[in-house]
């Protein structure tokens, strides 16, 4: 990620009042167009660790042969550029290497497409490659360069056939103000940039105090991330830090959506987040961000293969076609709201409906993803715009972690328009969760 400057962020600043510029968080409630629902997580391959930090063990084996970095207009630069090039073209990509110049030294960009798929709905992942002077930028970013190179082999591997077109990048010049990505995007002619249906960013994704960030840019891309590690327990929270700040940034203000994952850079890690993650509170996610410390040993193996996990899993759903969208319009709420320990109160999430005439159909689709390690203590309801409870899930012996199901509600007595609510509340003590998400189909 590339160093902020107080320039750059009283820009941001100024941008954000004007209701302009980078960065600026999509609203968390709002009618949606059909967003994928996830398929069995069998569906994308487990990401073997072990091969993602071989590759990081190649960056610093480069690093430490080249002058201790891997930054623009420097031989490590170029020297991963090319273990890069060769592992994908061994695997079967079409690559092609973009030049441009910076700083007065050329810079490179590698992007790798995999045959088929339908090129007008490209999905396209990415990472930058460079490495701040200071270091051989281990985690920033060789996590997130590794993460989708072997999620990439991984797509060669099952021999993937996807109905949208797969395309990843590598970009130059990140550290000096997301110079490649930028000339990435400037270079795309107005019809093959509305061909990119996502840009998903992964910059740096293993860091030894890790959090679990999710860009909140597009509704639906947050959502398959979200959906991921709630199977797995793991609360996320949405992305700050790296707003305006990485190579995600030139797509969203081409119009393109995007999405990624962070695992954290020189923020403080809080007292709640490291009750949540693990870790050490009062430290910052990654004390070695754009450092000499920046090294093999500045990884976190957990959050690097849950990362790593979370992208393959992303790229699958996004790209195979496997999921089947509900039909009908959605309305959803993807703001995490916790789940007090009994005895605590019920807790609410709401979306407001507008814009419908009549009543809600008889048959209404209500989608909970609640995360909570005993959904036995739970009791959730609908509440309808009159103030009418519909019992979705009551309080029981099972022990099984988490609810993630769709429901079906006859709410023909309630006015479509209004605003609807979640109820939930846990009965039982020593158990914790938060909601996730929800959404109403109709």
């Amino acid at each position: 990620m590339r160093i902020k400057h107080p320039i750059a962020a009283a820009a941001t600043a100024t941008f954000a009042a004007l209701g302009l510029g980078i960065g600026l968080a999509a609203p968390a409630v709002q009618a949606a167009a059909p967003a994928p629902t996830p398929t069995a997580l069998a569906a994308a391959p487990d990401i073997p660790i072990a091969n993602v930090k071989a590759h990081l063990t190649q960056f610093q084996q480069i690093a430490t042969a080249n002058g201790g970095n891997r930054a623009h207009g420097r031989a490590g630069y170029k020297a991963s550029l090319d273990y890069v090039k060769g592992k994908l073209d061994a695997a079967g990509y079409t690559t092609s290497i973009q030049q441009f110049t910076s700083s007065g030294a050329t810079g490179y960009n590698l992007i790798a497409d995999w045959p088929g798929g339908d090129t007008s709905q490209t999905v396209m992942a990415g990472a930058h490659l460079d490495s701040v002077t200071a270091g051989p930028g281990i985690n920033d970013n060789g996590s997130g360069s590794a993460g989708i190179l072997e999620t990439a082999l991984a797509v060669s591997r099952a021999q993937l056939k996807p109905d949208k077109h797969l395309r990843f990048g590598w970009f130059g010049a990140e550290e000096l103000g997301m110079v490649g990505s930028k000339y990435y995007v400037n270079s795309l002619a107005t019809g093959d940039r509305a061909k990119i249906s996502a840009y998903l960013n992964f910059d740096m994704i293993g860091s030894p105090n890790p959090g679990y960030f999710v860009y909140d840019d597009d509704p639906a891309l947050e959502k398959v991330f979200k959906d991921y590690f709630a199977t797995l327990s793991i609360p996320t929270e949405i992305e700050t830090e790296g707003d305006g700040r990485s190579d995600h940034a030139p797509f969203k203000n081409a119009g393109i959506r995007v999405g990624g994952l962070f695992s954290g850079a020189d923020y403080t890690k809080t007292s709640a987040q490291a009750q949540k993650w693990g870790g050490t509170a009062g430290r910052a996610f990654d004390a070695c961000y754009h450092s000499s410390c920046d090294t093999s040993a500045n990884i976190n193996d957990t959050a690097l293969d849950h990362h790593s996990d979370a992208i393959a899993y992303a790229l699958w759903q996004l790209s195979t076609g496997t999921t089947t969208p509900p039909t009908g319009d959605t309305y959803e709420n993807t703001t995490d709201v916790t789940i007090p320990d009994s005895p605590g109160a019920a807790v609410t999430s709401s979306v407001s409906v507008t814009g419908r005439t009549g009543n809600a159909p008889s048959a209404l689709k209500v989608g909970v993803n609640i995360v909570h390690t005993y959904s036995g203590d739970l009791v959730v309801d609908l509440i309808g715009p009159s103030g009418t409870a519909y019992r979705l899930h009551n309080s029981s012996s099972d022990s099984t972690p988490n609810i993630n199901t769709t429901y079906t509600v006859n709410a023909s007595a309630e006015t479509a328009n209004g605003t609807w609510k979640l109820k939930v509340q846990d009965k039982g003590p020593q158990d914790t969760g938060y909601i996730n998400s929800w959404k109403l189909t109709f």
